[in-house]
């Protein structure tokens, strides 16, 4: 049976009128039961991880990974937040979303916060059919135990509202428009300019993020770094020596620093050749690395899904609006890029350790990214906390073991120099923009709430 919009919004004013009519039965059910996997972040990070699956398959660049990740992950903290009056919503001090409307029934959380994460985050890929299948799986999991039927049917309505608020935003960011703009023009004859690099020479990437709405900053220009080197080829110039310093890093590279280089590679669509044949392969993107640090933190500290989500959305909120700053100066200052200044000028033989990004080099957006969010998990969880990331093993390399979010952020930012893609100072001006904006971010998104001194801070029924 098909709907028109009119009958649409009639049944869901339908369903939130009999959401409302149950509140004093439904807040008495003795069916009512909390389910005790709730008290880890199981659900959270097992959908964090079914959304990366599906965001690699279908091949979004690293801005749009960081997009996806922040929405949905707000979704399921603003749905699971309203079971604790300790965790308040963070839309007021967001740009440009509307209130979660006050819910006064007694629902599941976990339910209602898996339930609007889906929401959004199905709506946001392109092959969303893995997420339904984990979602139904989820439900089933409920379903075995015991829970009340109207207990689930109420969490998923509200998750369900929850979900459309957010997703509602996400409509409305310019995301949609972006495309309407006139396309990105390659310079060729400004030698200064970014080219298409080998081995795809592919087209530059999204070169209108920056005119999207940000999640906290008031504009993409908010934290604009300083000019780059001015370009020159004569020897010894500043900007040659910045040259020739990723190019001797790469020729002498030891083990420690190649292993690095690969870790925190991080490219979402790798071009491989062999002889005449070229295929493309898939892996991570730095958004996605940092996601999945935070799982992997948050599953250590035992937090529970509120608590994890709450992580999360901090974390996803601080990636989009790193991606939106480096890329405003990425085609601003449309920098060309060391391979192809070191093939043009210093050694026409020469390659990169990893595969250069098709897009302008300044400044690092992983620096950037890597930077904001390190300093967001280290105000939530400490400054000298140790943790194994074993976020790359499914892409073939070995866990490494950090005592910081910032050591491993220093290590993903010098990862771009010892890769052979970024002159030093744009890896220095990216982590200065990844600083400013991380702690713009705290301090906006402060509510107290931080996991330093104790496992978890709410209180929970055994």
């Amino acid at each position: 049976m098909k709907f028109n919009i009119r009958q649409i919004k009639i049944y869901k004013l339908f369903s939130i009128l009999i959401f409302l009519v149950f509140i004093c039965c439904f807040k008495d059910d003795s069916n009512y039961k909390i389910l005790e996997r709730h008290k880890s972040s199981l659900w959270i990070n097992f959908f964090n991880k079914e959304l990366t699956g599906v965001i690699i398959s279908d091949v979004f660049s690293p801005p749009q990974t960081s997009r996806i990740y922040a929405y949905s992950n707000l979704a399921a903290y603003e749905a699971m937040r309203v079971a604790d009056d300790k965790f308040p919503s963070l839309l007021e001090r967001l740009n440009g979303f509307d209130n979660i409307p006050n819910n006064e029934i007694l629902i599941d959380p976990v339910i209602a916060g898996i339930t609007a994460f889906n929401y959004v985050g199905k709506r946001l890929v392109y092959d969303s059919l893995p997420l339904f299948t984990a979602q139904n799986f989820f439900y089933d999991e409920i379903k075995s135990q015991r829970v009340s039927p109207s207990l689930l049917k109420f969490s998923k309505l509200f998750g369900d509202i929850v979900g459309e608020i957010i997703f509602k935003r996400s409509t409305k960011d310019g995301y949609l428009e972006r495309t309407a703009n006139s396309g990105y023009l390659v310079e060729e004859n400004n030698m200064e300019k970014w080219q298409p690099t080998p081995p795809a020479y592919i087209e530059a990437i999204e070169p209108h993020w920056n005119t999207l709405m940000p999640f906290t900053i008031d504009s993409a220009q908010q934290f604009k770094p300083k000019t780059h080197t001015p370009f020159s080829i004569i020897k010894n110039s500043k900007f040659h020596n910045q040259a020739i310093e990723v190019y001797e890093a790469v020729n002498n590279l030891d083990e420690e620093q190649r292993n690095i280089a690969m870790f925190w590679d991080c490219n979402p669509n790798q071009s491989n050749n062999f002889g005449h044949l070229m295929f493309n392969s898939q892996q991570i993107s730095p958004a996605g690395h940092w996601i999945h640090i935070t799982c992997q933190v948050v599953d250590q500290e035992n937090l529970s899904n509120l608590e994890a989500s709450y992580a999360l959305a901090k974390v996803g909120i601080t990636l989009a609006d790193s991606f939106i700053i480096s890329w405003d100066e990425k085609y601003r200052s449309n920098l060309i890029r060391p391979e192809t200044y070191i093939n043009k000028y210093i050694d026409s033989e020469w390659k990169p350790i990893l595969e250069t990004p098709p897009f302008p080099e300044y400044t690092s957006a992983h620096s950037v990214a890597s930077t904001g969010a390190s300093l967001v998990l280290t105000d939530l969880f400490g400054d000298n906390f140790a943790y194994i990331d074993s976020t790359e093993i499914p892409f073939g390399l070995p866990v490494r073991k950090y005592k910081s979010f910032k050591q491993a952020s220093d290590e993903a930012a010098i990862s771009r120099l010892y890769g052979g893609i970024h002159y030093n100072p744009a890896i220095e001006s990216g982590k200065k923009q990844g600083k400013d904006l991380g702690n713009f971010i705290i301090n906006k998104l402060d509510e107290g709430i931080n996991f330093k001194t104790r496992k978890t801070i709410i209180a929970e029924s055994n």
